[in-house]
C-alpha cells in the first residue's frame, strides 16, 4: 500500500523492537482494571486470591502461547486479520479484525472517562463536565498526533507511561511486604471461592489485550522472534505482578473492607495521604498506557484490512513523511473521541469482551491451517508448541466456557455490530468487482 504521493512507494518503517512490543503488550494488558478488581476478587476469595490470579493466567497463558506460535509465521501488519484470512478465507478474516477493532475502540473510550473520573478525584480543577470533556478530547488528540508523527513516539509515549505507572505499584508492593505474613502467603482452613465462574470471568478480563502486540508485526524489527518473547515474557511478568499486588492488598485491607477498598486505599495505608495520591496517579498512567497502547494498534487493523482490499483502499493511505497509516489512525482517534464524549460507548463495552473472545476462538480455530500452509522455512524458525494441539485445544475451551458466560443482550449487540462491518465488507467486494469489470 502506498501513499498518494505520486512517486514512490512509501512503506511502515519496522521502528519497534522487543522492548517496544513489550511495552505494547504490557499496557494493553495492564490498564484500570488491576486498580480496582483485588477488592471485587477478594471478596469472593478472600486470602486465596493471589493464587487466583496464578492460576488463571497459567490457564490463560495456553491462549497467549497460541498466539506467540501464529506470530512467528508472520512479519505483515494485520495479527488475528492475517490469522484468520489464511486458515477461513478473506469474509472470516474481516470479520475477525473489525471484532478486535471494536473491542480496542470502546476500551479506549471507556478508559478515557475512567481516566478522567482518576483525575477529578485528585483536585477540583479536573472535576466537572467540562473539565471531563477538556481531559479526554486532549487525551485522545494528543495520543492520534503522536501517532501519526511516527511509530517510535507511539512506542516513547508508551515507554513513559509504563515507568509512571509500574514504579508506584513496585514501591507499593515493597513497602508492603511488612504486612504479608505466612498466614497470608500461605492460607489455612476452609478454602472455598465463591461464585467461581464469575469471580473467574473477572479476572480472565485482566490478561486481555495482549494480541495487540501481534497487529503491529509489519512495524516490528524481526518480528519472527520479537513477537512470541514479547507475548510469553510480558504474560509472566504481568502474571507475577497481579500475584504480589493483591498479595499486599488482602494483607494491609480488613476483610470487611474488600467489598470497596482499592489499591488507594492500601497506598493511603502505607505512606497517608502522598501514598494515595501516588497511586491515584498510577492508576491515570495506567490508563494512558492503555489509551497508548490502543491508539497504536488499533488503526493497524484498519490499515490491514485495506491493504488486504476488506476495506476501501482510501484507509490504507501512508503518509509520505511520516510512514504511518495516517487516516486509519484518524479513524480511529474520531470514533473513539466521538464515543467517549457521547456515552454511546457503554453499551458496545459490554459488548467488546464477546467480540474479543469470538476473536480469539477463529484465531485459535487457524493454527492448523496456518501450521500447514507454512513452507518449510517458516516451520524451521516457528515459535513451535510442544504436545501437538493440546495447548490449542485447552486455550479454545477457555474461550467456549468465557462465552457461556455472556448475557443474550450482548450477544444482540455483537450481532448489530458484526452486521454493520459485513455491511462495509460487501460494499467493497462489490466496488472491487465492478474495478475489476
Amino acid at each position: 500500500m502506498t501513499a498518494n504521493s505520486g512517486r514512490l512507494p512509501v512503506h511502515l518503517k519496522r521502528d519497534i523492537g522487543i522492548f517496544g512490543a513489550s511495552f505494547l503488550a504490557l499496557n494493553a494488558m495492564i490498564g484500570s482494571g488491576i486498580f480496582a478488581l483485588p477488592g471485587k476478587v477478594a471478596v469472593n476469595a478472600g486470602l486465596l486470591s493471589p493464587w487466583l490470579f496464578i492460576v488463571v493466567g497459567a490457564l490463560f497463558i495456553t491462549v497467549v502461547l497460541t498466539f506467540a506460535e501464529l506470530s512467528s509465521y508472520y512479519d505483515r501488519t494485520g495479527g488475528p486479520v492475517l490469522y484468520a484470512t489464511d486458515a477461513f478465507g478473506p469474509l472470516a478474516g474481516f470479520s475477525t479484525g473489525w471484532a478486535f477493532y471494536l473491542s480496542r475502540m470502546t476500551a479506549f473510550a471507556a478508559n478515557a472517562n475512567v481516566m478522567a473520573i482518576y483525575l477529578a478525584s485528585l483536585h477540583d480543577v479536573f472535576a466537572g463536565d467540562t473539565a471531563k470533556v477538556v481531559i479526554i478530547t486532549v487525551a485522545t488528540v494528543g495520543m492520534t498526533w503522536a501517532n501519526i508523527l511516527g511509530v517510535r513516539d507511539g512506542v516513547r509515549t508508551m515507554a513513559v507511561f509504563t515507568f509512571l505507572k509500574i514504579t508506584p505499584l513496585v514501591l507499593m508492593i515493597l513497602l508492603g511486604f511488612q504486612y504479608v505474613t505466612g498466614a497470608t502467603l500461605i492460607p489455612g482452613g476452609p478454602l472455598v471461592v465463591e461464585e467461581l465462574g464469575g469471580t473467574t470471568l473477572l479476572l480472565i478480563y485482566a490478561y486481555i489485550g495482549f494480541e495487540t502486540v501481534g497487529v503491529t508485526a509489519g512495524e516490528t524489527s524481526n518480528p519472527k522472534k520479537t513477537l512470541p518473547k514479547a507475548y510469553v515474557g510480558t504474560m509472566l511478568a504481568t502474571t507475577l505482578l497481579y500475584f504480589l499486588v493483591v498479595l499486599v492488598f488482602v494483607s494491609v485491607i480488613a476483610p470487611d473492607n474488600y467489598s470497596s477498598a482499592t489499591l488507594v486505599d492500601v497506598g493511603r495505608t502505607l505512606a497517608g495521604p502522598f501514598g494515595a495520591i501516588a497511586i491515584t496517579l498510577a492508576a491515570v498512567f495506567s490508563i494512558g498506557g492503555n489509551l497508548a497502547s490502543s491508539m497504536l494498534a488499533a488503526p493497524r487493523i484498519i490499515f490491514s484490512m485495506a491493504e488486504n482490499r476488506m476495506l476501501p483502499e482510501w484507509f490504507g493511505h501512508i503518509h509520505s513523511k511520516y510512514a504511518t497509516p495516517d487516516r486509519s489512525i484518524l479513524l480511529m482517534g474520531a470514533m473513539a473521541l466521538f464515543m467517549a464524549l457521547t456515552g454511546t460507548f457503554v453499551k458496545l463495552a459490554i459488548a467488546s469482551s464477546v467480540l474479543r473472545l469470538l476473536g480469539y476462538i477463529v484465531c485459535i480455530a487457524s493454527l492448523p491451517a496456518v501450521r500447514r500452509n507454512a513452507d518449510d522455512d517458516a516451520r524451521a524458525r516457528a515459535f513451535r508448541l510442544k504436545g501437538g494441539y493440546a495447548v490449542p485445544f485447552i486455550a479454545l475451551v477457555i474461550c467456549f466456557w468465557l462465552l457461556a458466560q455472556s448475557e443474550q443482550h450482548s450477544w444482540i449487540t455483537v450481532a448489530v455490530l458484526l452486521g454493520v462491518g459485513w455491511l462495509f465488507y460487501a460494499l467493497e467486494r462489490w466496488a472491487t468487482s465492478r474495478r475489476q469489470a
